[in-house]
């Protein structure tokens, strides 16, 4: 089978090098076609470098484009590429820069093999981060279960089968965020457990700010769920605090209020337009192998 590893990265020429080395080693026993898609967004620092361990790989390339549109159009206009671009059976979507660990790339495709062009994830089972990060990280996953219904536990570290492509190619919310378009366009998802690595070179770029915005473009997805269950929570709650309100008491239906308008204008990043054109945003391709 064919598969496609699309790589996102910005400004880290070393862990890319790093990573493709790696993968080369991790993918040496499987009796496969396996190529690497890159995507420079845009970074002010060159990418490409010297290979010399790419034996074990069947293409590699890297799709500059002109502007910065941040990690998830990144992965949006990776995906598009490969599908009119590329012949594949799978596209595996991983970081750059070594949190998304390469030695657990065989996992995905042994598991590919006999899942009848099911799309697998990586279920988080271990973060490599601080104490305080890792509880606002469950916090995080508590928010979006309680306003979407939804339990999403994986991130861009998936295998996603033709069929899973070509649904999120058509879902506008693929250009705002990719665990949550994929939980929406995907109800029959196979798992496998994936430790959250440590970066190669520098720290993690996952900061609180970035995990809040991650987490509200998720529940953006699920709008209409978020609303529903929003309202009626503000009408419990209002019943149950009608006696006792006061400013400190009214703290959560703020907070609550702040969210919805934060969903909302993330919401407005879904533009199908956009998506349909995100090609034309490619300055350049570099063919290494």
């Amino acid at each position: 089978m064919k598969y496609v590893i699309l790589v996102p990265i910005y400004n880290d020429r070393q862990s890319l090098k790093l990573l493709i080395e790696n993968l080369n080693f991790e993918i040496k026993d499987l009796n496969h076609e396996i190529s690497i898609v890159v995507i420079n967004d845009a970074s002010s620092h060159q990418v490409i470098d010297t290979y010399p361990n790419i034996d074990n790989i069947s293409s590699i390339e890297i799709i500059n484009m002109r502007e910065n549109r941040g990690h998830a159009r990144c992965i949006a206009s990776g995906l598009k590429y490969i599908s009119e671009k590329k012949e594949f059976d799978f596209v595996i979507p991983m970081d750059g820069d070594g949190e998304d660990r390469p030695e657990e790339i065989k996992n995905f495709i042994q598991l590919s093999e006999q899942s009848l062009n099911k799309t697998i994830v990586g279920e988080r089972v271990k973060r490599s981060e601080g104490l305080f990060f890792k509880i606002c990280y469950q916090l995080h996953k508590f928010l979006t279960l309680a306003f979407t219904g939804k339990s999403i536990k994986f991130g861009n570290y998936t295998c996603l089968s033709k069929s899973t492509v070509k649904k999120m190619l058509d879902e506008k919310a693929t250009w705002n965020s990719f665990s949550g378009s994929l939980k929406k366009v995907e109800k029959d998802l196979l798992s496998i457990p994936s430790v959250r690595g440590k970066r190669y070179y520098g720290p993690s770029q996952m900061s609180l700010l970035n995990l809040l915005k991650h987490s509200l473009s998720i529940i953006s997805v699920f709008r209409k769920t978020v609303l529903i269950r929003s309202a009626l929570f503000i009408v419990f709650y209002i019943l149950l605090i009608k006696s006792y309100a006061s400013v400190i008491t009214s703290i959560p239906l703020v907070l609550l209020l702040i969210m919805i308008y934060s969903i909302s204008s993330l919401a407005l990043r879904e533009n199908i337009e956009e998506f349909s054109n995100a090609l034309t945003n490619i300055h350049n391709i570099d063919k290494i192998k």
